[in-house]
């Protein structure tokens, strides 16, 4: 589960009804800047046809003041607005992850958040060198503020100058104690930072010795996540689109494993007796119900089209009437948005992967405990 999610358990339990708007928030072009322009009225026709309150209306043509002038394009935008206050207003980086929608009901759609943001994992980025260095926290989802820590080392007889005579070796031996004593500082800084945040990767780029020494002297938490960028960032004249693309490279890599890890645990409970996995919509939704889904496997479509229902206490979820467990219905909603509601609620993990990646349809789950074994009927 993206950390953002994890955040949003509140929002989840809110009574609504909710207004949930998801668009195309772009401005670079002419086009779009026109689209930026007409947009608020075809919003709120849209919203009043819905039937929306006047305060929803209110609150969500107060929002649209804003545009995302000046961000990046393309961008998305998801809105959303319950008795009046906005509870949510976010730019998305991309282009449209889903189509457009907005929508009037019980509970809220938040599927936009996870397909845009599908791993917002901590990372640490380590630029390095003999003379100190800086420690930047970001999250993969690339919106939060980097914090950043900036290490000063010891600069006293830093470089090794040639002077010959009989203290030149003496001078370079303690050159070398002050570069092994400033990456210790850089490295300590780094293991803080790195079990602080529970980062699931670490990325250190700078001076070829300066990294080398700082390498070293890393916990081992640290080295189980580390990857090493042969670039000296800190320099003049160094190369910046190049690094930063093989910073996103590297964070593709560690996202791309996390979901190989997550797919092989999957398939290696298959054929078991009483697997801890299960795949399909209905039992998805029988081990949420449950509370028992420790991950949850969504394609990014797949399940177009289908729908259930939205429940307003425990179990959260349901294909039927019959199967709320005398839960409010708040209402019909697509079916990823109740799959990924009960996750959140029931504090699982969500993992989102491409269409066709899983073997037995868009939808599947990791369990807390076994299936159990099959009840025979009476004869």
């Amino acid at each position: 589960m993206t950390s953002t999610l994890h955040t949003l358990a509140d929002v989840y339990r809110k009574p609504g009804p909710w207004v949930t708007i998801y668009t195309n928030a772009s401005t670079g072009t002419v086009d779009s800047l026109h689209a930026d322009d007409v947009r608020p009225d075809n919003i709120a026709k849209a919203l009043e046809e819905a039937g929306a309150t006047k305060d929803d209306r209110k609150a969500v043509a107060e929002a649209l003041r804003q545009s995302a002038m000046g961000l990046p394009d393309p961008v998305a935008r998801l809105i959303v607005v319950a008795n009046g206050s906005v509870e949510l207003d976010e730019f998305l980086p991309g282009p449209l992850a889903l189509p457009e929608f907005t929508s009037v009901n019980g509970a809220p759609n938040l599927c936009p958040l996870l397909w845009h943001r599908p791993d917002d994992f901590a990372y640490v980025v380590a630029e390095v060198g003999r003379d100190g260095g800086e420690i930047h926290l970001r999250r993969a989802n690339g919106l939060q503020d980097d914090d950043m820590t900036h290490i000063e080392g010891d600069t006293e007889n830093l470089k090794k100058v040639p002077s010959g005579g009989w203290s030149q070796g003496r001078y370079q031996h303690r050159t070398e104690n002050i570069w092994k004593a400033n990456a210790s500082d850089i490295a300590g800084e780094i293991d803080k930072v790195v079990r602080s945040s529970r980062a699931r990767l670490l990325v250190v780029a700078g001076d070829i010795r300066a990294r080398n020494l700082v390498a070293e002297q890393l916990s081992e938490q640290s080295k189980d996540v580390l990857t090493v960028v042969e670039s000296h960032s800190r320099t003049e004249g160094a190369d910046k689109e190049a690094y930063a693309q093989e910073i996103n490279k590297r964070v593709a890599e560690c996202i791309a494993r996390r979901q190989a890890q997550l797919l092989e645990r999957l398939n290696n409970q298959k054929g078991r007796a009483n697997p801890e996995s299960t795949e399909g919509i209905g039992s998805v939704v029988h081990a949420l119900q449950q509370a028992q889904v420790d991950t949850l496997f969504l394609e990014s479509q797949g399940l177009n089209g289908h729908r259930l229902l939205a429940l307003g206490s425990e179990p959260w979820t349901a294909e039927i009437d019959g199967e709320t467990a005398g839960a409010p219905v708040l209402g019909e909603v697509p079916a990823p948005s109740s799959l990924l509601r009960a996750a959140v609620l029931t504090d699982a993990e969500v993992a989102l992967f491409p269409s066709g990646a899983l073997d037995g349809g868009p939808v599947a789950a990791l369990l807390r405990w076994p299936v159990g074994p099959t009840v025979p009927t009476a004869g």
